[in-house]
């Protein structure tokens, strides 16, 4: 483990020939790539309907554009600078900037010589700025097919756990405050393991969820590698049961990861927050652009409360209507802000993102979904799997958070000795297969 007060270990890169950072820049960014050149393709006619030869034309330029993105990616050309004058353009180009200073003996950042963080999140900054240069398609998600399929190929799923919701929610009063703690270990279970529904590890294939999400969770257990769930809920509880001394006017943030199936278990586990008292208010952060193919934009989150409501089953409908009440009187909203989609990892947020830093501060609780706010949240760095995760945090603390993720990417922290070896025995992709998990906590007022 590293000591207190020495350097970071340098960030996970996509030069390093061999290893799971250099594959998926080589093979799996191309075919992501490829897939929007597609979808944009397929959807040529309905660019006519709308737009007319304009749309046409317009549709023309962005796949040229692409094609040429897809060729600098493949050929490890120098990264370009962003021209579409967007709301993030000049902080992208300025973190551009960071990181050519970073590079050795006058070298230009480029794709395969720039940290795998980076130069992913920036593939996707340059698939928008393709459809910001070519109104009028500057709006269009070429990602929302896949998250309308996955989430519709997840509805056996989704109605077994929405009428689990609402027989939880029809016994509320009746529940003593271990059945409350026990119901919600298991939804927020069901919220990590929802994140195993990752479009962007699979490039876009059919990875939706297919079983009883309840009925999975005694055979999962086990792959759990860090589990503080208790932390979680001892946070949002006083010590002397929160019925009997009252709760205050608790709000949990959740950072969304991917629409779909995930979405549904996110909202699940909010809706029992509210309805058991736990907490008064959910504020969920989204992203404000199409993102890592399946990420949570306002135009998801709205639409599968919509489809929700609309279904013709008594107890999803039941649990979108009241999702709909939720947003109509404020006890939940939708929050979208440029810094989730810029290359920054979080411990930057207070320099690079005051207000939403200050913003999180004022939370009780901050949910995190997902590898890829884990691995901002720990740098994307080649920590010692033993390291703290307090400490890989290095620092960014606005309130108690918790992580919840399956893993699918080289880094993990907050093990203990001999555990990574001994998994890694068994199974030499543990880190990326999407097999494991970690619940994990941290707070500013936790010791050490």
């Amino acid at each position: 483990m590293e000591a207190e007060g020495t350097m970071p270990p340098q960030s996970l890169s996509a030069k390093f020939e061999g290893s799971f950072a250099y594959l998926t820049v080589r093979d799996r960014l191309p075919t992501i790539l490829t897939k929007v050149v597609d979808t944009l393709h397929r959807n040529k006619d309905n660019f006519f309907k709308e737009y007319g030869e304009e749309g046409t034309e317009a549709e023309k330029r962005a796949i040229s554009f692409l094609s040429k993105l897809r060729n600098e990616l493949q050929t490890d050309k120098p990264v370009l600078a962003l021209t579409d004058n967007a709301e993030d353009t000049q902080a992208w180009n300025e973190y551009m900037g960071r990181q050519q200073d970073l590079m050795e003996n006058g070298q230009l950042v480029s794709w395969f010589k720039s940290p795998w963080l980076y130069v992913e999140c920036y593939m996707y900054r340059r698939i928008q700025e393709a459809l910001y240069m070519n109104p009028p398609m500057h709006n269009f998600d070429a990602f929302k097919e896949g998250k309308t399929q996955s989430y519709f190929e997840s509805q056996q799923a989704i109605k077994s756990l929405c009428t689990y919701l609402q027989q939880l929610i029809t016994n509320m009063e009746n529940m003593t405050e271990i059945q409350l703690q026990e119901n919600f270990l298991k939804l927020i279970q069901v919220s990590l393991w929802g994140n195993k529904c990752d479009l962007s590890i699979s490039a876009g294939q059919d990875n939706s969820q297919k079983s009883s999400p309840i009925d999975s969770l005694p055979d999962l257990q086990r792959f759990i590698l860090v589990d503080d769930s208790s932390m979680v809920w001892s946070t949002l509880v006083a010590s002397q049961g929160f019925r009997s001394s009252g709760m205050k006017h608790a709000r949990v943030d959740i950072i969304l990861d991917n629409a779909g199936f995930e979405l549904v278990t996110d909202l699940v586990l909010a809706d029992f927050l509210i309805s058991s008292g736990l907490a008064k208010q959910i504020r969920f952060h989204g992203k404000s652009i199409p993102w890592f193919v399946s990420d949570v934009t306002k135009q998801d989150f709205e639409c599968t409360i919509k489809q929700t409501m609309a279904a013709n089953h008594k107890w999803m409908s039941a649990s979108g209507v009241q999702w709909k009440h939720f947003m109509k009187d404020g006890t939940w909203s939708y929050h979208d802000h440029p810094f989730w989609t810029l290359p920054h990892e979080f411990c930057d947020m207070p320099v690079d993102a005051a207000d939403l830093y200050n913003t999180l501060q004022t939370s009780d609780l901050i949910l995190f979904k997902g590898d890829l706010n884990y691995r901002k949240l720990t740098g994307d760095r080649k920590w010692e799997h033993t390291v703290r995760f307090d400490q890989a945090l290095r620092g960014f603390q606005p309130a108690p958070l918790c992580s919840l993720r399956t893993l699918k990417a080289d880094v993990q922290v907050g093990l203990q000795a001999g555990q990574a070896e001994k998994i890694s025995s068994q199974d030499p992709d543990w880190m990326t297969n999407g097999k494991y998990a970690a619940i994990q906590f941290s707070s500013p007022h936790r010791e050490q």
